[in-house]
């Protein structure tokens, strides 16, 4: 048989099709507004809503939207509209104003908190929601309802999908992957960085997901694909399209560097195709197993400092966005290459972005991944793949010379053990170095700097390397007689001197383990070192502390307080044993609101 047209009807049209799944999220934005949606165009009509009887001027109401950047012009023509049409909100015409802002950078802003430049954020998926939630006590957001969907697939060049198979053969992730990236695999696969990317992120937990069916040793598989993706890795979505090779150019085809594959999304490959000449096209696999997708939650940014006419006139353009979404006769979204809400699938768009049948471009969506299964897929990609720069601060103070019940040891002796074990699990382009703190240890200073924070494949003067002269440290490492915790200046200075020595491109963190509170009382409050660490925090370069709380006199809370400003977060062990694992877990976690640049 032949191949197989697109049908011109949508997938909702179709016997037998799938329903759309529920949606991950039905909030509702600004539970006080007095209209909704689903009232529709008469009842916001009846309501005082719209008016054309005045000519519109200076009293328009001004809105800011920072939308993802994939989006963001097709916003701007819906907002354009509404402009030049006069659409207008209690009486007052609408005054959009739309920025295109990547969505990682947007929720590390928002984790932060203060005072944010816009009053909607269009993301392009819910996870950024997750991420800007940080460790809570950012800028409220009041998520509503997704205004676009686009599911995320392989874009492949002609002559590489040809010999995957495409369009007659349905392939899962797991065999997609292993297509491109086994023994002899027939195209060069590239991404974009998950870290910063939600298509390459959501992509990520899909292959993962994939590999777990197959058993055995998924944790394996999944980091060698993470590590295989890594090396053909972009920072984002527009720059990974850009080293697609052109089929009818055969430098670019036969160039190693060039990549004949890439995860995309849907809209993504709609706008490369609209872009390309006849030979740089892509065709576009979905996968059987389903695929992802990106879900564009129309949010309300600090609801509570936005005037009534702020927040009706953001109701009204959610309206204008859903509406544009369903298609029809001028539909802005459709021909930006979006699908509805629902999910919806257009033919003439799957057709423009590559698709075609037999390929399941209308079945059902992957299931969403959990905010908690996203951090795991991240996590294991940071410690997989980003260099970690880590500058290590440790309690010397008298009180670690505590034996640990039941292990015949001091807190120091199995601190300097845990932290040796550690050292172990990191590669040499990671970068560590080490810092002692008790009160005055270093005449008024709480604080020494033991080895500076570099590579540890690094050879020192001397000829050894910098991992054997950190462990040298950590072993060298001894209670203080008498020496009390100078915690809050010696926090304060670390991080002064890990934000001043930034490195872009790994994960950077400030480790911080103590054994007890701060008991310097000639130092800085409790107060001021977390005023001072907010305003030294930039969210383009994050420092997370890590602070870990070793033994029964150590105060989580404390702890907590201090790294949740920064982005990071306050751990307790009753066992320093425990110090390996959690120092793994922290930089998963971290790596989960704080992406490095």
């Amino acid at each position: 048989m032949g191949r197989h047209s697109l049908p011109d009807r949508s997938a909702a049209d179709r016997p037998g099709a799938p329903s759309p799944p529920p949606r991950r999220r039905a909030v509702a934005v600004a539970g006080a507004l007095v209209v909704t949606v689903a009232a529709g165009t008469a009842v916001v009509a009846r309501g005082g809503l719209l008016s054309f009887s005045e000519p519109c001027g200076s009293d328009a109401v001004r809105l800011t939207v920072a939308a993802s950047p994939d989006i963001a012009p097709a916003v701007r023509a819906v907002a354009d509209r509404a402009r030049k049409d006069e659409v207008r909100t209690d009486g007052r015409c609408m005054d959009v104003r739309v920025v295109a802002a990547d969505s990682y950078k947007v929720a590390n802003t928002v984790a932060v908190g203060g005072k944010a430049p816009y009053q909607v954020w269009l993301p392009d998926s819910d996870l950024w929601l997750d991420r800007a939630k940080g460790a809570g006590g950012g800028i409220p957001l009041t998520p509503g309802d997704s205004v676009a969907t686009s599911p995320v697939g392989f874009a492949v060049v002609p002559s590489a999908a040809k010999a995957l198979g495409w369009p007659d053969k349905r392939l899962g992730w797991a065999e997609l992957v292993a297509a491109a990236l086994g023994s002899g695999g027939a195209v060069r696969l590239g991404a974009a960085d998950p870290a910063r990317s939600a298509t390459g992120l959501l992509a990520l937990a899909a292959i993962g997901a994939a590999s777990a069916e197959q058993g055995g040793d998924s944790d394996t598989r999944a980091a060698q694909t993470a590590e295989l993706l890594s090396e053909r890795m972009s920072q984002s979505d527009p720059q990974a399209a850009g080293t697609l090779a052109h089929d009818d150019v055969a430098a670019e085809r036969d160039d190693v560097k060039r990549n004949q594959a890439l995860i995309l999304s849907e809209q993504a490959a709609f706008a490369h195709n609209a872009k390309a000449g006849a030979g740089g096209k892509v065709d576009l696999f979905y996968p059987k197993d389903g695929a992802p997708q990106l879900n564009y939650p129309y949010t309300l940014v600090d609801e509570t400092a936005m005037s009534v006419e702020q927040s009706r006139t953001a109701l009204r353009l959610m309206t204008l966005l859903r509406e544009s979404s369903a298609g029809g006769p001028g539909a802005v979204l459709p021909a930006h290459g979006f699908r509805s809400p629902d999910g919806d699938a257009e033919a003439r768009t799957v057709r423009a972005a590559g698709g075609e049948d037999p390929q399941p471009y209308a079945g059902a969506p992957a299931t969403a991944p959990t905010a908690a299964e996203l951090q795991e897929v991240l996590g294991m990609w940071t410690i997989t793949v980003q260099s970690a720069r880590l500058s290590t601060v440790v309690d010397a103070s008298g009180s670690m010379a505590t034996p640990v019940p039941g292990s015949g040891e001091s807190r120091m002796e199995v601190t300097k053990e845990s932290l040796l074990r550690a050292l172990s699990q990191f590669t040499d382009d990671d970068e560590i170095g080490l810092w002692e703190f008790a009160t005055t240890l270093d005449g008024e200073k709480d604080y020494r700097e033991l080895t500076p924070t570099r590579r540890l494949g690094d050879r020192t003067a001397s000829g050894i390397s910098h991992r054997k002269e950190l462990a040298s440290a950590f072993d060298e490492l001894e209670p203080v007689p008498n020496g009390a915790t100078g915690l809050y200046d010696t926090t304060l200075a670390a991080y002064r001197a890990a934000t001043a020595s930034y490195v872009p491109g790994k994960f950077n963190a400030l480790v911080i383990l103590t054994d007890g509170s701060d008991q310097d009382d000639h130092g800085i409050s409790r107060t001021g070192l977390v005023q001072q660490l907010r305003t030294l925090t930039d969210p383009e370069h994050p420092v997370p502390i890590l602070a870990i709380a070793v033994g029964p006199d150590a105060d989580r809370e404390e702890v907590a307080e201090i790294a949740k400003v920064t982005g990071g977060g306050g751990y307790e062990v009753s066992d320093p044993a425990e110090i390996q694992s959690v120092i793994l877990q922290a930089i998963m976690t971290a790596s989960q609101a704080r992406i490095p640049e």
